[in-house]
């Protein structure tokens, strides 16, 4: 009997549409592995068994299956993002036990393809963190329990990289698609900046925080982004691309964080591939200046400031009500964008020489997983900062920024790398790391059973 679990979004998809197999079949054996295993992961806050197996049998009989890219594709969703007929909690007791009406852009363009929602995953607190756990549950590491998945779609990624659907849907404000990603072993591209609707949470985190996919494959991200993106918003490559220029940088953008040697042996060695595809690789060093964690700080502390702004303070973790304490001061400030200007003008020369950065996807390995939201906030920010200080630059900026596997720990569980590019370059990141995908192959699901 042919098992769907495992499969890629792309390979589901094309059977459904080619009536080898139902989007019911395809959602009851996804639904099966949760059952058994996510007590062990905690991916999910919510699992919609009853709903998605409706669903799946609506989208079997639709007469438009046959040209459906997601046809019959079970997807996770990040629980900050509505879901027509479940509540939305962003991680916290604070925020209200209400069904949404509607679905939010993204997912309805998600169900529009032909994708299943089978559930809403587990974020840190208004998804803050860099690691994921909380009133509703820890979202762990499949390939190593002892770990965080990451944060803030740490659900999101755990649920990938278990097993429990080929793709999932998350988002990004300060990392929070690669950090998850790059921990667990899973392809992710944060667009640029209006690429993909938005309408995260209050005001973006001042346009800093974008959606996107997580998936097992380059094909399956692409192809998902494909159908999240606007109908413009996605720029084919050049027809003659010919050689792009790399820049590899082995430096954190925040002073004083050392790149373990693990993610240095990375980079090192994905800076081959495209070498040996004829592209010119160089190590360069961007620009970034000593400002840039102060600035980074202000802007996270000062997003989370204005999303909690209607929630009660009596609800909330220590460590989100500190966040957005520190960050009410910073509101205005930030909110002019003039430190993201800066930023972008300094580094725009460096992109201007360089089509792609290379850097590694995180510093060193997630902490440990444990109940980070009863610890305090400087002891949180320390935490990620430590691990995860290269991902937030590029939401200052809003350029284009992707995690990709590449290499392994010493524990076995996945290591990963950056790639990051100009304005309208994801199909060409997308192209690179495909190149990586072919010629280095990593592993899709984590050995859970």
């Amino acid at each position: 009997m042919t098992t769907w679990v495992g499969r890629t979004a792309a390979d589901i998809a094309a059977a459904v549409r080619e009536k080898r197999t139902t989007p019911r079949q395809v959602v009851e054996e996804h639904l099966a592995r949760i059952a058994r295993l996510d007590t062990r992961v905690g991916a999910f806050r919510t699992v919609r068994t009853e709903a998605a197996l409706t669903e799946a049998d609506e989208a079997g009989a639709r007469a438009d299956l046959a040209g459906l890219p997601l046809a019959g594709v079970p997807v996770a969703v990040k629980d900050n993002l509505a879901v027509r007929g479940e509540s939305t909690r962003v991680g916290s007791a604070a925020t209200p036990d209400i069904p949404a009406a509607e679905d939010h852009v993204t997912v309805a363009r998600l169900r529009a393809a032909g994708a299943i929602v089978v559930g809403l995953t587990n974020v840190p607190e208004l998804c803050v963190f860099g690691t994921t756990e909380g009133v509703h549950g820890t979202a762990r590491n499949p390939w190593d329990l002892t770990r965080s998945a990451g944060g803030s779609s740490g659900g999101s990624a755990a649920a990938v990289a278990a097993g429990f659907t080929p793709i999932a849907l998350g988002n990004d404000g300060m990392g929070s698609l690669r950090i998850p990603a790059a921990n667990c072993g899973l392809v992710t591209i944060k667009p640029g900046h209006g690429v993909v609707p938005a309408g995260i949470s209050d005001g973006d985190w001042f346009g800093m925080s974008e959606n996107g996919p997580l998936a097992t494959t380059v094909e399956d991200a692409r192809l998902m982004l494909q159908v999240l993106a606007d109908p413009d918003g996605l720029r084919p490559p050049a027809e003659s691309p010919g050689s792009h220029k790399i820049a590899v940088s082995l430096r954190s953008p925040l002073a004083g964080i050392t790149i373990s040697k693990p993610y240095g042996t990375a980079v090192r060695e994905a800076a081959g591939v495209p070498a040996r595809a004829g592209h010119t690789v160089r190590r360069a060093e961007p620009p970034y200046p000593m400002s840039l964690g102060a600035t980074a700080i202000a802007h996270w502390t000062a997003g989370t400031a204005v999303d909690a702004r209607a929630l009660d303070p009596r609800l909330l973790n220590r460590r989100t009500r500190t966040h957005a304490a520190v960050g009410r001061r910073f509101v205005t400030r930030v909110s002019h964008g003039r430190g993201r200007d800066a930023l972008r003008h300094r580094l725009e020369p460096f992109f201007a020489e360089y089509d792609v950065l290379l850097t590694p996807a995180l510093a060193r390995r997630s902490p440990k997983a444990g109940p980070w939201h009863e610890r305090g906030w400087l002891r949180n920010i320390l935490a990620d900062s430590a691990y995860s200080p290269l991902t937030p630059p590029w939401n200052l900026t809003g350029w284009p920024a992707m995690a990709v596997p590449f290499g392994t720990l010493p524990s076995g569980a996945p290591c990963a790398v950056q790639l990051v590019g100009r304005p309208g370059s994801e199909l060409q990141l997308l192209a690179l790391a495909e190149q990586l995908e072919n010629l280095h192959p990593w592993r899709r699901t984590a050995p859970l059973d």
